[in-house]
Order: structure tokens, then C-alpha cells, then sequence
């Protein structure tokens, strides 16, 4: 299952091992590892290592350690990537919000090409049943908002490829208050607009046209930041 290693900093080896195995999925969140002292065979390493790299990994939020129940592979990473994204976008609030906007531009036109392409069934069915919740939810922010970030991660979650939910999770979530805001600048019912424009495309199969609903989308929330911006002043 694992290669001994020999070379100095043992556990940071160790880490990278374990670090690969989840990446490529054949640790999945849930898994637990094996016990320290059988780790430490199966690395030709020592349990002190074992317990550095362990250490390590519980650190970068890769696993959780119960104690009397064993380590256990962490199921909160986008979380992890949250806080880190969060860290580096610690400074003033119009330049974070600025900042993961243009990501957004940057990923979600091509996200919804591609579940116009790709989305099942059940990611269509998901975004109708967020669609139908944000218009029942014209008079409730929060609700619309989670509803909101339902619809978009069905869509990331559309085009097939796990990474995109995961990378776009944490990004939508950090807008959380900011889309609050939005809302009650009267951004939810022109968000429906293009939220539906959206879902009529990609049930459409034309990833063009998902394509410009999202831009349109999305210039629609920039157009509505500029007016929180002007009322806050």
C-alpha cells in the first residue's frame, strides 16, 4: 500500500504519500487510516515519524485524529480551502469582494457551457428545485441565498468534473453576506431572471447560451454591488 522511505524529514514524505492518496481519490473522506503502529511498517519508519506526519496532516486539515477511534480522513475540504482563501483575502472588504468576483467571471460562464453539455437529470432537477425555492423565498434572504448557492453549485457539480464544486464552493460561500446585501438591494428578483434564462439553456443543451445568461448573470451582481457601494458611502 505504501513504499518505505529512507531519506531525511521522513514524515514530510510520509505526507505526501498519504496527501496523494487522497487527492487521487483512493482515500476518501470517512476512510480511516491504518494504526500508528502499522503505518510505521509499512513505511520502514519509526512511530515518531508516523505521528509527525500525522501531525502534519491534521494540520492542513487532511485528516481528524479521535482519540481511542483512530485518524480518519477529513470530509470538511472545502472548508480548508474556505479558510485559506479567506486568510489571503483578509484585507479590506471591497477589495475581497472585487477579488472573488472576478473569479467568478473568470469560472462560472465556462461552468455552465459545460453543464449544458454534461448535466444529468438529477443536477437539472436540482437546480429546478432551487429555482422554485429562491421564488418562494423572495421575502426571505437567507433562504434565497442558500438556494441561490445551490443552484450554482448544481451547476459546478453539472459539468462533471469534481474539482469545479470544490474550487467554486468556497468561493460563492465567502460571498455569503455579500449576497445578502444584494438581495436587499432588490438583486433577487433580477437574479430569478437570469437564474432561469440559465436553467432554460442548459436544459436546452446550449452551452453558448448558458454561456451569456451567466456573463449577463453576472454583470447583473456587479451592477448591484456598485449600488451597495453607493448606499454605504
Amino acid at each position: 500500500m505504501y513504499t518505505p522511505v529512507r531519506l531525511s524529514r521522513l514524515y514530510e514524505q510520509i505526507v505526501e504519500q498519504i496527501e496523494r492518496r487522497i487527492q487521487h481519490g483512493e482515500l476518501r473522506p470517512g476512510d480511516q487510516l491504518p494504526s500508528e503502529r502499522e503505518l510505521a511498517e509499512q513505511f520502514g519508519v519509526s512511530r515518531t515519524a508516523v505521528r509527525e506526519a500525522i501531525k502534519a496532516l491534521r494540520e492542513k486539515g487532511l485528516v481528524e485524529v479521535y482519540p481511542g477511534r483512530g485518524t480518519f480522513v477529513a470530509d470538511n475540504i472545502p472548508q480548508v480551502i474556505r479558510q485559506t482563501l479567506g486568510m489571503l483575502l483578509g484585507r479590506e472588504r471591497a477589495r475581497r469582494i472585487s477579488d472573488l468576483m472576478e473569479v467568478r467571471e473568470l469560472l462560472e460562464p465556462s461552468i455552465a457551457a459545460l453543464a449544458a453539455q454534461r448535466a444529468t437529470e438529477e443536477h437539472l432537477e436540482a437546480m429546478r428545485r432551487a429555482v422554485e425555492i429562491m421564488d418562494a423565498s423572495l421575502d426571505d434572504p437567507e433562504r434565497f441565498v442558500e438556494a441561490d448557492l445551490d443552484f450554482h453549485l448544481a451547476l459546478a457539480e453539472g459539468t462533471g468534473n469534481p474539482l469545479i464544486p470544490l474550487l467554486l464552493d468556497p468561493i460563492i460561500d465567502l460571498l455569503r453576506e455579500h449576497r445578502i446585501q444584494v438581495f436587499r438591494v432588490g438583486g433577487a428578483a433580477r437574479g430569478q431572471f437570469y437564474h432561469k434564462w440559465i436553467l432554460e439553456a442548459v436544459m436546452r443543451r446550449d452551452p453558448e447560451g448558458a454561456r451569456a445568461a451567466m456573463i449577463a448573470h453576472l454583470q447583473q451582481i456587479r451592477e448591484d454591488s456598485v449600488r451597495i457601494e453607493e448606499e454605504t458611502r
